[in-house]
């Protein structure tokens, strides 16, 4: 008989601690998605004081309960919210004020109390100087369609090798941007690529160019005694990223006030080569073969003397 009191109570105790455990687990917190737009549009958009990009945005896996929503846009009042979010979408929309008296930016449209129709973006750039030598300015532009601003963002060696947000331009009222960058001395020569996008990050263009300098340009001769009628092969370095160099060759006669005797490739080694073939003509004495990257950033030379064959 008492063993089986003890077994009820048993089962009974059982039971009571299943149903206590399944009443005290907490459930995973629910997120939400706040999808958030403007007018104008390309508003920065602040989530409990951290930037999370510009309207229109979509902002996913948001905590459940309250949260601080902050529009800011230059030349217009700040704009506040407290958005309350749940397991779901919810949509945030703002009309920013203009400040009294602010200057505008440029090609923006006043906002209006409806929600501003979707257009497509498109942007284009263009660059001024396919090759800029290292300490000079170079001037990007082009067009922006449907989108307040463009970002401007670069990519090449060193500093830039994961890609630099340089700014963000509006553009003016016929649509059309531009941006002069002025990286001072401190770039590494070789190739770049200016990136701009528009403020959503919907469409891009992109433009390659290089930058030179900065290296060094060497000139070495096969031999520094050279008879008429051998052939004489020049070779050297450039360093400076430039795709080509320049011969010029000084020595008596004709060759007095130098002679440009061509351009030769850079090669992929940064090598070049030349071969010069001596003949009958070029009169005898001392010559100085220059070298120049293109656009003569940088030079070597090397002296060699011309005989009669013995």
């Amino acid at each position: 008989m008492n063993m089986k009191i003890d077994a009820k109570i048993l089962i009974f105790i059982v039971i009571f601690c299943v149903l206590i455990t399944g009443c005290t687990s907490t459930p995973n917190p629910a997120t939400g998605t706040l999808q958030l737009s403007s007018s104008p549009s390309g508003a920065q958009v602040y989530l409990d004081n951290q930037f999370r990009g510009y309207t229109p945005i979509t902002i996913t896996n948001v905590a459940s309960g309250s949260h601080i929503l902050e529009y800011r846009y230059s030349g217009y009042e700040s704009w506040s919210t407290t958005a309350t979010v749940s397991s779901g979408s919810s949509q945030v929309y703002a009309a920013l004020s203009p400040i009294a008296g602010a200057e505008q930016p440029q090609g923006v449209t006043p906002p209006v109390t409806t929600a501003p129709a979707t257009t497509q973006a498109k942007v284009t750039v263009r660059v001024n100087k396919n090759s800029m030598i290292i300490g000079e300015s170079n001037l990007f532009s082009g067009t922006c369609i449907g989108s307040d601003s463009v970002e401007l963002k670069i990519y090449g060696p060193g500093y830039y090798s994961k890609g630099v947000v340089l700014t963000q331009v509006r553009p003016d009222s016929m649509g059309t941007w531009g941006y002069t960058w002025n990286p001072g001395s401190s770039l590494l020569s070789g190739s770049y690529t200016m990136e701009v996008s528009d403020a959503q990050k919907t469409t891009s263009d992109s433009v390659v160019f290089s930058v030179i300098g900065g290296g060094v340009v060497s000139v070495t001769t096969s031999s520094f005694s050279a008879a008429k009628g051998e052939t004489l092969t020049f070779s050297g370095q450039c360093t400076s990223g430039a795709q080509n160099v320049i011969l010029v060759l000084y020595g008596p006669g004709q060759y007095t006030g130098g002679v440009t005797l061509g351009t030769f490739p850079v090669l992929a080694d940064k090598s070049w080569n030349f071969k010069m073939a001596l003949d009958s003509t070029i009169p005898t004495g001392v010559y100085t073969m220059y070298v120049y990257d293109v656009p003569k950033t940088s030079s070597g030379n090397v002296q060699f003397t011309i005989g009669f064959a013995s």
